[in-house]
């Protein structure tokens, strides 16, 4: 029996604000690791998923939307994913298909300075009224860039899910398993209990108010004896204006947002869960350096 080389590598996920990063990365790993939400820039932090088979291992790794930030904290995000381009083995680069975008322009110019690989991803194809258009269209991006392939998919439908699969371990280097079989994420579930809080906020709450909160799991107790763990956390907001609103009328919306975590993360987590949230300001957090470490973002020194 031929002894196939086991390879492995990093996949970096990258595009423009609500491309579908996230949904795609979920779908591969056929479980949720990385929050969604309809508005763009949910996504702040890496995140990596890990996908183990026989032969190898790919390390897919999720990044905040790719924009021209106006702001210090923005621009931290940014950083943050195209850090990646030239740590990877292979980029995947995700458009939609109304892609005249100066974000993917932006991108390009970035990919252009890099020797890695870049397959091209166009994403929600499933939503193109005329089908006739996906081949011009292919054809148009490949005068743009060299890429080693353009696939398309729906991240949502998980169509094009094994194709991405199949060009990607063909880039693979030779290399190790740098994580057990069983390790889905690199991130700690602290981590996790903070990101569903957080979607939860995005969905629950209008206007740009979720951009302002950072959570924080200040207790996370497992109490065996009890079959339950005791979640603690913190929604900081920048204003007092903002904290009313997250908490609501009687502390409806809070409620709420505490009822709808709860259940996903008793999802996540496999057990019962007391879920405790408070709300506190922290005034204009995202401008201060202090601050963004001490909630884990990246900062610009």
């Amino acid at each position: 029996m031929e002894n196939k080389e086991f390879k492995s590598g990093y996949i970096a996920i990258v595009g423009a604000p609500n491309a579908g990063k996230s949904t795609l990365l979920n779908q591969i790993l056929g479980q949720k690791i990385s929050i969604t939400a309809p508005k763009p820039q949910t996504t702040r932090n890496r995140i990596a998923g890990i996908l183990s088979r026989d032969d190898c291992q790919i390390i897919f790794v999720d990044t905040p939307g790719i924009c021209k930030a106006r702001d210090e904290f923005n621009r931290g995000l940014v950083e943050t994913a195209l850090s990646t381009l030239s740590e990877s083995d292979v980029v995947l680069f995700m458009i939609e298909p109304n892609a005249e975008r100066s974000e993917n322009e932006f991108i390009l110019e970035n990919l252009r300075r890099i020797s890695t690989p870049v397959i091209l991803l166009i994403n929600k194809v499933d939503t193109l009224g005329n089908k006739g258009l996906l081949l011009p269209l292919m054809q148009t991006w490949q005068k743009r860039f060299d890429f080693r392939s353009i696939i398309p998919i729906s991240a949502l439908k998980a169509d094009g899910t094994e194709d991405i699969l199949t060009e990607v371990v063909k880039l693979l280097p030779a290399g190790p398993r740098y994580y057990p079989e069983d390790y889905v994420t690199d991130q700690p579930e602290r981590f996790f209990v903070a990101e569903l809080i957080r979607e939860k906020i995005f969905h629950l709450v209008s206007q740009e108010i979720p951009y302002s909160v950072a959570v924080v799991v200040e207790k996370f107790s497992e109490m065996p004896e009890k079959e339950l763990i005791e979640i603690e956390a913190a929604i900081n907001v920048e204003r007092d204006s903002q904290k009313g609103i997250i908490i609501g009328k009687g502390g409806r919306t809070l409620k709420e947002i505490g009822k709808q975590a709860r259940m996903e993360i008793e999802t996540f987590l496999g057990c019962h869960i007391y879920l405790g949230l408070f709300v506190r300001v922290q005034k204009n957090w995202r401008k201060d350096p202090r601050a963004l470490r001490e909630f884990g973002y990246p900062i610009n020194e």
